[in-house]
């Protein structure tokens, strides 16, 4: 008994164990466009791609991180919205593959992958062919910028979507307010507003994202991964020639020379970001785009509540001009009423004796403009 007892307990503690572990799905795609999914917890990451832990906090969906791009010496970690991925130079991670907002994204990934990937490799078989011909390498578009792009795209489209369907709805609603103020037309456009407000939010943090890579060059050149790893892997090294060459003065200085060269090269190659400036200069001005279109439509908010405001204040006014007409009426009819609380007391006036007319002329004359006001 004691010994079952104790192999339920550790039956119990293994399932508290898988209970408590932290996994999550995960699609790996390639240079050729194969998709691979896998259900690993945060620590097989970390050791396959060679991240910091606090790198990879940063996609985790429990935690609201703030649109991100970061580069690493080895990798892109990418945090867009729904989008949550770490790119290399050879393959690409993304985050919660069965989503209904990240399926369209990995099937536009594979199919732009599988369309380079062909290019790319028919590019390498004529070079090989062609030994003579300088590598184009430098000029084919690194395998981190097609992912990146692929990113990009998907998320612009996706918050423009969103910005279009808040126009329909929006639009619609603030003319049927402005020609008819209920509380159900201004409940509606409250919540449209809210949501408008949410979604530039959003915006913003991707523009701002974007922005910031876009200013500081030292950023973008951090995102160079195959770069970086064609100049960790160069063979251009002054150690790596041999010792009877250096004897030689005339091999000697041709060997200088070409590293000097390629260091020059390298030196370039690092400062040069115009390819990848491009690229975010192109989707800055489409997600700035969506940022003006709700820019428009706040503005188009603030131009139907003036004018609400001053149809309210016309009403106001008209209330406060009818509440003045009953006071000047009510004054009038007090002092009448007054005239009238006076002949009707029994006090015994001196007066009174002999002026019995004077009651007379009182209804005659207060009669007529009591019936006229």
């Amino acid at each position: 008994m004691n010994r079952d007892g104790l192999v339920v307990t550790a039956v119990d503690q293994s399932s508290l164990k898988k209970k408590t572990a932290v996994s999550s799905s995960w699609i790996l795609l390639d240079r050729e466009a194969q998709s691979t999914t896998l259900d690993v917890d945060k620590h097989v990451i970390m050791r396959r791609v060679q991240i910091h832990a606090r790198d990879l906090r940063i996609l985790d969906p429990m935690l609201n991180y703030p649109s991100t791009i970061l580069g690493r010496e080895k990798v892109i970690v990418l945090n867009l919205e729904h989008i949550k991925a770490i790119i290399t130079a050879d393959e690409v991670l993304l985050r919660d593959p069965m989503d209904d907002n990240v399926i369209p994204i990995v099937e536009q990934l594979q199919r732009r992958l599988a369309s380079d990937y062909p290019i790319s490799q028919g590019q390498g078989e004529e070079e090989d062919n062609h030994p003579g011909v300088r590598n184009n390498f430098e000029t084919e578009f690194p395998f981190e910028f097609r992912a990146l792009e692929v990113f990009l795209e998907a998320i612009c489209s996706f918050l423009d979507a969103r910005t279009r369907e808040l126009e329909t709805d929006a639009y619609p609603a603030l003319d049927e307010l402005t020609s008819k103020i209920s509380s159900r037309n201004l409940d509606r456009v409250r919540k449209l507003k809210s949501a408008m407000t949410r979604l530039t939010n959003r915006v913003q943090k991707v523009r701002d994202e974007l922005e910031q890579l876009l200013d500081d060059d030292d950023d973008m050149a951090d995102l160079y991964l195959s770069r970086k790893l064609a100049v960790a892997s160069s063979p251009v090294s002054g150690s790596g020639a041999p010792h009877w060459f250096l004897n030689s003065p005339t091999i000697g200085s041709k060997i200088s020379r070409t590293i000097s060269r390629g260091s020059m090269e390298t030196t370039q190659e690092e400062n040069d970001v115009e390819e990848l400036e491009m690229l975010l200069e192109a989707y800055f001005m489409q997600i700035d785009g969506t940022l003006n279109k709700l820019s428009t439509l706040r503005e188009y908010i603030d131009d139907t509540e003036d004018y609400i405001n001053i149809q309210l204040d016309n009403h106001r006014n008209q209330l406060i001009q009818l509440e003045l007409f009953l006071c000047s009426g009510t004054v009038c009819l007090s002092v009448y009423s007054l005239v009238a609380a006076i002949f009707g007391m029994n006090i015994p006036y001196t007066w009174k004796t002999g002026h019995g007319y004077v009651f007379k002329w009182v209804v005659v004359i207060t009669g007529p403009n009591m019936l006229g006001h």
